[in-house]
Order: C-alpha cells, then sequence, then structure tokens
C-alpha cells in the first residue's frame, strides 16, 4: 500500500506468528502490508514460539492497553537433561545430568502436570523483559550481568499431560496448559526438571489463546499478504465487556465525549464460552441482554453504526460513565460477529 503514514484503517487482526520472527517483526509487516505506521501488538511472544498474536491496525492501537494481562493457553513440550540460559531451545546449553526413570512414565507425568493446578510463586527467566532500576532482565544477562528477580505470584487454571515421548534420546513431556497473565512457560519446565532432579528446558511452544483471542481466529501473515482484510476480528468480542448499541441521542453523547446515565443503556455480553470455543451448544450467537447494576470503574463498550467508537468507564460517586477512550474513525467490527 505504499509509503507508510496514517490511513482510514482502524481494526484489530488475529496472526499466527510464525517461529523465527519477534513480535516487533510482525508489526514491521503489518506496517509494510497496509501502509500504516500506527500499529502495535497486544502481547509478546519469543521468537521461536507460534501462535495466537493480537495485532491493532491505525486508532485502534489505542486499544492495546485494553487487550493485554489477560490469561493465556499454551501447548508446549518439555525436553529433559539439558538446561539452557534462557529456559528454552534457542538458549546456550549450561547443564547436562541423567533423567530419572520416573519421567518416562506416563502416569507419573500426568500426575505431576496436573498438580501444577493453583497458585504458585514462580522464578521468572534471567533472559526475561522484565525490568528492575529501568534495565531489562535480558539486557542485562546479555551483557553479563545477571539481575536477581523477585518470584512473582502466578497461577495456572488448567494443566495437562498429552503425550511423553523420546526425541533425540531425550524426554520429551507435551504438556498443555492455561495460565494467569505474566506466567513463563520457561519457568514451569525448568522447575520440572529441578523437581525430578535434572535440567529441563521448552522445546516447542505455542500460544493457544491469549484472553478472548483464539489461534483458529488467526491468519497467516502470507494469508493476510494475499488479503489484507482477512482475519479482522470483532474488538468487542476481544475485549470482553459489556456493551450498548448507541443510537439517536444516545449516539450524540458518545460522538461528544459526554457523561452518560446508566439509565440510557440497555446493555449486552457476549457468552465468553462461546467466544472462547467452549460452548456445547451453537444455537446461538452468543450474545444476551446482560442489564443489570454497574460496578465503579466498569468498562463498556460503546457500538455506533456497527464499529466501536468508544469506552466508557463507569464513576460510581458520579453516577455516570465518562469516556475513557474514544475513536474518531470507528474500530471496525470482524466479519465474525
Amino acid at each position: 500500500m505504499g509509503k507508510r503514514s496514517t490511513t482510514n484503517l482502524s481494526f484489530v487482526v488475529g496472526i499466527d506468528k510464525p517461529a523465527g520472527m519477534t513480535s516487533h517483526d510482525v508489526v514491521n509487516a503489518c506496517r509494510r502490508i497496509y501502509g500504516e505506521r500506527r500499529i502495535g501488538h497486544t502481547g509478546t511472544l519469543d521468537p521461536a514460539a507460534t501462535g495466537a498474536l493480537a495485532i491493532c491496525v491505525g486508532p485502534a492501537a489505542r486499544l492495546d492497553r485494553f487487550l493485554t494481562g489477560h490469561d493465556k493457553a499454551y501447548a508446549f513440550t518439555i525436553v529433559f537433561g539439558v538446561g539452557t540460559d534462557t529456559d528454552d531451545a534457542e538458549g546456550t546449553i549450561v547443564h547436562e545430568a541423567a533423567v530419572p526413570p520416573d519421567v518416562l512414565d506416563f502416569d507419573h507425568a500426568r500426575r505431576y502436570v496436573a498438580s501444577l493446578v493453583g497458585a504458585h510463586k514462580q522464578m521468572p527467566p534471567v533472559y526475561s523483559a522484565i525490568k528492575v532500576k529501568g534495565q531489562r532482565s535480558y539486557a542485562a544477562a546479555r551483557s553479563g550481568h545477571v539481575i536477581v528477580l523477585a518470584p512473582r505470584d502466578i497461577e495456572i487454571y488448567e494443566s495437562r499431560l498429552d503425550k511423553v515421548e523420546v526425541v533425540d534420546g531425550r524426554p520429551v513431556w507435551h504438556v498443555r496448559v492455561r495460565v494467569s497473565a505474566g506466567t513463563y512457560v520457561r519457568s514451569i519446565a525448568r522447575d520440572a526438571g529441578h523437581a525430578h532432579g535434572t535440567f529441563a528446558h521448552v522445546g516447542e511452544l505455542r500460544r493457544l489463546a491469549s484472553g478472548n483471542l483464539n489461534v483458529g481466529a488467526c491468519v497467516s501473515l502470507s494469508s493476510l499478504e494475499g488479503d489484507p482484510m482477512g482475519g479482522i476480528l470483532d474488538p468487542v468480542k476481544l475485549l470482553g465487556l459489556r456493551f450498548a448499541f448507541a443510537r439517536e441521542a444516545l449516539e450524540d453523547d458518545v460522538l461528544h465525549g459526554r457523561r452518560i446515565d446508566p439509565a440510557a443503556l440497555h446493555l449486552f455480553a457476549y457468552d465468553m464460552a462461546a467466544v472462547r470455543g467452549l460452548a456445547t451448544c451453537e444455537c446461538t450467537s452468543g450474545v444476551h441482554p446482560a442489564d443489570g447494576p454497574l460496578f465503579d470503574g466498569e468498562v463498556v463498550a460503546m457500538v455506533v453504526d456497527n464499529t466501536l467508537k468508544a469506552l466508557y468507564e463507569y464513576d460510581e460517586k458520579l453516577g455516570k460513565l465518562k469516556s475513557s477512550c474514544g475513536f474518531a474513525v470507528g474500530v471496525k467490527r470482524g466479519a465474525d460477529i
């Protein structure tokens, strides 16, 4: 589309990130495809990882702060007997050790993986993007100055073992997890090694879901090259907020950023089980009325002419909703509505 500038494009697209690219590489590829410089992503994936990555185009880039900090789902492998400096296959081998026989016992491995469900204190990898006194941990590690990181509170909601096999003479577990934001899969693998008196690292890593974005709704970069408007997603679904269709007087208030009386709203919501592909029935669109009291700080999406036009936040003291984020060019809703 020519030289990168600003356009009237405003939407969110789901990319199935390929291995070998950084998340920023994907952003740059999208800037080239759309000719739009205002593009951002909503959650970094390691270069070797693949999977779900939401890309916000144009004014939709202002949604990034609302689309981060959600739970994630991953499929990955744990390779036993070898520890690396990055806790994944991209790193330099720094430890090798024998692996106890029980690691190859499927029932034992299944019980261990299932036991991971719950709240934990997790030590992040040294090679992580965590900042300490303004410096990224991975940058310090690369320069030979390891920063001591503090354990973080994380939670593993689901954890299951799919398969145990031997690859190139090393035991490998195939695992799937759903975890809270801030959880490092590389740390899960590293700690599995330590728990068995050996070392371990992540072999392959694929993000299956990020918040309400499922990898099944994502498209490849090569597909996007051929159909730039393919893969556009409904931002209302991704946000998972209650929403209102703003018409007539309410539309005018939204367009001018005026405060809104909750009594003027008829709220709706998506069934998140349907959005995430977990529903047992496909007999409805997944949208249902969701009128009811607003809670202090609740964010509501305002839809005008089938675009996301603004996000409003409820102020309990005022008894009103205040504009939190508006879009002069509404964020296009995808074909999945």
